[in-house]
């Protein structure tokens, strides 16, 4: 009976433990073996798959989900009615998911499943797999799950697929039954509308036999792609006309490849030990832009290794396929008929993404902005060193587009899921220039050595997991010594907009009262620039106050004056400037990094 009891206080005592302590993280583990054959001649391939499921989450699973993408690629589908019927379909896919035929279609579909050798029921729904376990999987459990499918390979349309518009012949991209991502919100088995994946960390173990005409790039380690010592070696061996390539990758949330028969491979060592590899197609209209694009790549990888952290892979790929340009683990697929400012251009965003969100790895359903904003900040500050633009404000471009949308009167809060905005103009805007605004007005908020400071740490602490946005504002603050909550709650949460204005001024002889309103309904720290007629400049810096600290002085050489904190809910605030000089010139946030819808009123000029 004693016994009974201490088993049942140890029990209550570890509930408790675990109900007061639900900030600890946990993340899945998945480890995939996979051998697919590939049918050339009828776009078609069948596929055998092994997968090791670690439930590390403190649930009982009782079903498990996979995600079958290929399935977008039918008439009806939720892609193509989405495609049909949303106000500004992407150009890519318009209507042509309608008119497929049968034999341009995609599809996988699984043949057998089983759960620890025992067979599974299932149900296919679209583009997700729902499976009803025979043994629910306990926490701290694995369970071994063997499935066999057939699949087709559908036209290339979005992404994925054979023949694109240049000419390459398969670019597989989320082309194999993958297991959903589970986490602390539970299930993400998000159907493919769209955009946007979120999937769990595991090993990859892939073997791909294909006619030996063509040569297979993709996600891994390869043995014909590495240059130097490199622990994975695999062979490949010639059988029945075909070649067996086998991929191993460590550590990563996805696996893609793409194969040519025409394609040229092309290397560069990095300077910190990456092997760069190109393919792109043996054209000699984009050969010389190929080929300068090597050592560019080079210098991006540096800065991004120097600015966010160290690449930990052996060996990354450039290669062109797909529509457009996308992110994989280990390698991008990106169009390469272009202009060399744009080829570097993309190049630049798809390897950023391997930071975010390759190595950083967000929902981005959920939270697109921290993968596309992110990406887009980085690359733009990035391009700006390679290229020797040197501007002061590389991020123009994302300001612009912001504020248009802000003002357009069809702005969506940034927690909008990704599939679900009212249009693809709404969804890029907020996910791209909305978010890497985000961003640079962070820098305006803590000072840009904070913010750079930040995301060097944000690698430290999240690489190799699944970050929310606020894990990254939490390093934030933790960075700056100031509260930041306000910042992430208004401008990713809602569409408040920033405004600002100079409502008023009285010039004295000795001194000057000037009358600042806040306009918009989210509140910021004010950066006030003076220009006295004597030729001086002085910046009246003015925090918010529930941000419970200041930033640190960011124009060297500019004398800096700490007013008073301004509280959020006092629309003005007078600044007396008693120094004896008389003034030429205000104006709010002269760096233009503050996120102000109407900047009309944030200047005054001495008639």
């Amino acid at each position: 009976m004693k016994t009974l009891f201490n088993l049942v206080l140890t029990l209550c005592l570890f509930s408790s433990a675990t109900a007061q302590n639900n900030t600890a993280y946990w993340q899945q583990h998945v480890d995939y073996t996979m051998t697919i054959e590939v049918d050339e001649k009828n776009n078609q391939y069948s596929g055998r798959q092994t997968l090791i499921y670690t439930n590390n989450s403190p649930d009982v699973l009782e079903k498990v989900f996979y995600h079958l993408y290929f399935n977008a690629f039918q008439p009806g589908s939720e892609m193509d009615v989405r495609s049909l019927t949303i106000e500004d379909p992407d150009r890519r896919v318009g209507d042509r998911i309608s008119k497929l035929t049968p034999s341009e279609i995609g599809y996988i579909r699984p043949k057998k499943l089983t759960q620890d050798g025992k067979k599974l029921d299932y149900q296919v729904v679209g583009t997700i797999l729902e499976v009803t376990l025979n043994e629910p999987i306990q926490p701290g459990e694995k369970s071994t799950f063997k499935m066999s499918w057939d699949a087709q390979i559908p036209l290339q349309i979005r992404r994925s697929g054979r023949d694109n518009a240049e000419g390459v012949r398969f670019s597989m991209t989320q082309w194999y039954p993958k297991m959903a991502e589970y986490d602390f919100q539970g299930w993400h088995a998000d159907p493919y509308i769209g955009r946007e994946f979120h999937s769990p960390w595991g090993d990859f173990n892939v073997t791909i036999n294909i006619d030996k005409k063509y040569t297979v790039a993709g996600t891994g380690y390869n043995k014909t792609n590495i240059i130097g010592d490199n622990p994975y070696r695999p062979v490949m061996f010639a059988r029945k006309g075909k070649k067996s390539w086998n991929f191993i990758a460590p550590n990563v949330h996805d696996f893609t490849w793409a194969a040519d028969t025409d394609y040229l491979h092309q290397q560069l060592l990095a300077d910190d030990g990456t092997t760069l590899n190109f393919y792109f197609k043996n054209n000699p209209d984009i050969l010389e832009n190929w080929t300068n694009l090597q050592p560019k790549t080079a210098e991006i990888l540096r800065y991004f290794n120097k600015n966010i952290g160290a690449y930990p892979y052996k060996q990354y790929s450039v290669i062109q396929g797909g529509d457009g340009g996308m992110e994989y683990a280990m390698c991008t697929l990106i169009t390469g008929n272009r202009k060399f400012g744009s080829l570097v251009g993309v190049t630049a965003h798809e390897l950023a993404h391997t930071w975010f969100q390759f190595l950083m790895a967000t929902n981005e359903g959920k939270h697109e902005w921290m993968d596309e904003g992110f990406t887009s900040y980085i690359s733009s500050e990035a391009i700006n060193q390679v290229n020797q633009e040197f501007a002061a404000n590389p991020h123009t471009g994302s300001y612009r587009g912001y504020t248009f949308l802000a003002n357009s009167g069809k702005e969506e809060p940034q927690t909008t899921h990704a599939d679900r905005y009212a249009s693809n103009r709404a969804y890029g805007i907020t996910a791209y220039s909305k978010g890497a605004v985000f961003l640079a007005q962070l820098g305006y908020v803590i000072g840009k050595e904070n913010l750079n400071k930040t995301l060097k740490q944000y690698f430290t602490d999240w690489s190799f997991k699944h970050p929310t946005p606020n894990d990254f504002i939490r390093v934030a603050e933790k960075i700056s010594g100031i509260e930041l909550d306000w910042y992430l709650m208004d401008w990713t949460q809602t569409t408040k907009t920033i405004d600002y204005g100079i409502k008023s001024t009285l010039m004295g002889e000795k001194s000057n009262t000037v009358t600042l309103e806040r306009i918009g309904a989210m509140g910021m720290p004010i950066d006030l620039n003076v220009t006295y007629k004597d030729g001086t400049k002085e910046q009246f810096y003015i925090p918010l106050q529930m941000m419970r600290g200041e930033k640190p002085m960011n124009f060297k050489g500019l004398k800096r004056t700490l007013a008073k904190d301004w509280a959020w809910a006092y629309p003005t605030y007078t600044l007396e400037i008693d120094n004896g000089k008389e003034i030429l010139a205000i104006e709010i946030d002269s760096s233009q990094t503050m996120a102000d819808v109407d900047r009309e009123n944030n200047v005054f000029k001495v008639q």
